[in-house]
């Protein structure tokens, strides 16, 4: 069984250095897959000095991270593909897990592994060189020697001392107390309530991997959705018959920055594509779940779902309801109900 790793990258040369450096030194090769999904900068250059033979595709104009990622698995010759992002470290036994956990599965299975961010590069353009952001120029060029080499991310950590990285990540993709408790609940589900039926929704974006097999059969990630597609597919695996379960041991790290991230409270187009293909209502109540994460949470206390079982549970009082704002409605009113 062999593996493909698919990087999806747009405009992040200086961390898809740092990300192939990690994917070079895996303890079991992979074939490495870099769809450029349309970037300015020089990431055909980054890719043509990279320190292992890298599949190569360039979009002239972004696509998207869905539509890249089915471009990336398109060219992948590997029996199980790992999809990565281009500002995201590879602990070094990432891949020999995930085929670990393809090869101990009695059928087949979403996997996903365990996800964590750096948040000290958020300033930084080049974490290796220290280079800043240009609107975080004279705030990074005022910070003492010491302070920005304990920013930074060098070459040399990834190649000689992962373990210096790996001490620094925080649990969850991106920073803060929200992300840190969705990444527990998620994992917390994916091990402890394996028969949960909404285990779909604690797929990764990154760090997740299915057999090439399976995700064709399933017609790969929906290119309509910016936002969400990995968790679409998930649960179009799932009822497939697929199972979602944990890498531990598959860590990945999110060199993370100020601009560029997309937040699903906020550009809420992907619900209704979403809900379009799916009108369920676990679907309809993913915004619950993380507006019930915040701080302070943005949910009534008695209304807030704070797991995946939780979420469950909440979905059948709501069965019989349709429609993205009359699920949310209807499971306010019985919250609410049951806390008088």
């Amino acid at each position: 069984m062999r593996a493909s790793v698919v990087v999806r990258s747009k405009d992040e040369a200086y961390r898809l250095r740092l990300t192939l450096a990690s994917l070079a030194r895996q303890t079991v090769p992979a074939e490495i897959v870099v769809v450029n999904d349309g970037s300015s900068d020089h990431t055909r250059a980054v890719v043509a000095r990279a320190d292992m033979p890298v599949v190569y595709v360039e979009h002239e104009q972004p696509a998207g991270r869905a539509a890249a990622t089915n471009a990336g698995a398109a060219r992948a010759g590997g029996d199980v593909l790992i999809f990565l992002d281009g500002d995201t470290l590879a602990a070094p036994e990432l891949v020999e897990t995930h085929l670990a956990a393809h090869r101990q599965a009695a059928g087949a299975v979403v996997a996903r592994g365990e996800t964590f961010n750096l948040r000290g590069t958020r300033a930084l353009l080049d974490p290796d060189s220290g280079l800043p952001m240009p609107h975080e120029a004279l705030r990074v060029n005022q910070l003492p020697a010491a302070e920005l080499a304990r920013l930074r991310i060098t070459l040399a950590d990834v190649t000689e001392n992962f373990a210096a990285i790996a001490a620094r990540g925080v649990e969850g993709i991106y920073q803060g107390a929200g992300p840190r408790l969705l990444y527990a609940l998620e994992m917390d589900a994916l091990q402890n309530h394996p028969d949960c039926t909404v285990l779909w929704a604690a797929a990764s974006g990154a760090n997740m991997s299915v057999s090439a097999a399976g995700f064709r059969e399933a017609g790969g990630f929906n290119p309509r959705m910016a936002i969400n597609a990995h968790r679409e597919f998930a649960l179009r695996m799932c009822r497939a018959g697929a199972r979602m379960v944990p890498a531990i041991g598959a860590k990945s790290y999110h060199m993370i920055h100020r601009g560029g991230w997309r937040d699903p409270l906020v550009e809420t187009a992907w619900e209704a594509e979403f809900y379009r293909a799916h009108p369920v209502p676990a679907v309809a109540l993913l915004a619950v779940l993380w507006r019930s994460l915040g701080t302070p949470p943005l949910q009534p206390a008695a209304a807030r779902i704070t797991s995946l079982p939780r979420l469950e549970q909440a979905s059948g009082t709501c069965a019989h309801v349709c429609g993205i704002e009359a699920v949310r409605q209807h499971h306010l009113q019985m919250a609410m109900a049951g806390a008088t």
